[in-house]
């Protein structure tokens, strides 16, 4: 669905570098994961790619459509959670027109895709951090993008709303659609990505099958902590866990040297 050809990028002249010289691809049907360190340009990564930002050099080739979901997101009104959906479909409404009621039909389609039907009528501000994600992912879906590229989906939410929204996604997939996302957690990617870009400095990117690129080495290289990875029974399959010492950390003052 894209094609990033040796893309870099930094803020301004003279700055440092974010990222140099990446190359990556992403199909249709899979999940791309992005993972990194804190301010190792992972959510700049993700605006490149979806056309957000421009790179200061190398190209990205887009076939089909983009939605972007960001890691945060607040509104100065309380919208129903259906009008914040139904804002997916600016491009789709002509100028000074309100959504018809196939627009109302789109959003209410999406909203069911991703498993929150059930909160069209509630207001978007009275929602947990895991029903906004998975509104927010409605939102992006009602546009009709071919690829959904999503900064940390998962983050600040409790278990069972990872599992949800971790299962949306992957269902998204499964049914043809582009994932692109970033994510602090390696068991994630390992859980619903098939391949993965680790962001190890701003000239050591790397990507591959995810089983295959996030071993314990090279998590641990990238980290600072001591990470090891580990095939685990659960109730529905077995699975690769990735499990940090963090009784081996290192510390505030050692880590910001690094």
């Amino acid at each position: 669905m894209f094609e990033a050809t040796s893309i870099s990028y930094r803020y301004s002249t003279g700055r440092p570098w974010i990222f140099q010289d990446v190359s990556v691809t992403a199909e249709a049907g899979q999940v791309l994961a992005v993972l990194g360190p804190n301010a190792r340009g992972k959510t700049t990564m993700l605006k490149c790619l979806s056309g957000l930002l421009r790179p200061v050099s190398g190209s990205v080739t887009m076939s089909g459509s983009v939605g972007y979901v960001p890691q945060s997101h607040s509104v100065a009104f309380s919208f129903s959670v259906l009008d914040i959906v139904l804002m997916g479909r600016a491009r789709k409404v002509r100028i000074y027109s309100a959504p018809s009621s196939k627009d109302r039909h789109a959003a209410e389609q999406a909203l069911i895709r991703v498993g929150a039907g059930h909160l069209a009528q509630r207001e978007y501000t009275g929602l947990s951090g895991g029903e906004r994600q998975l509104v927010l992912i409605a939102r992006a879906l009602v546009s009709e993008c071919d690829t959904i590229v999503l900064d940390e989906p998962a983050s600040a939410l409790d278990l069972r709303n990872q599992a949800g929204v971790l299962t949306a996604l992957r269902a998204l997939a499964d049914d043809g659609m582009c994932v692109v996302m970033t994510t602090h957690h390696p068991d994630h990617a390992l859980h619903i990505a098939e391949r993965s870009m680790l962001m190890v400095s701003s000239v050591d990117q790397r990507i591959g099958a995810t089983q295959e690129l996030l071993t314990g080495e090279l998590l641990t290289e990238m980290y600072g902590v001591p990470i090891v990875t580990s095939d685990v029974d659960t109730p529905s399959a077995v699975r690769r866990l990735a499990v940090p010492d963090f009784g081996k950390g290192v510390s505030a003052c050692e880590f910001s040297r690094r």
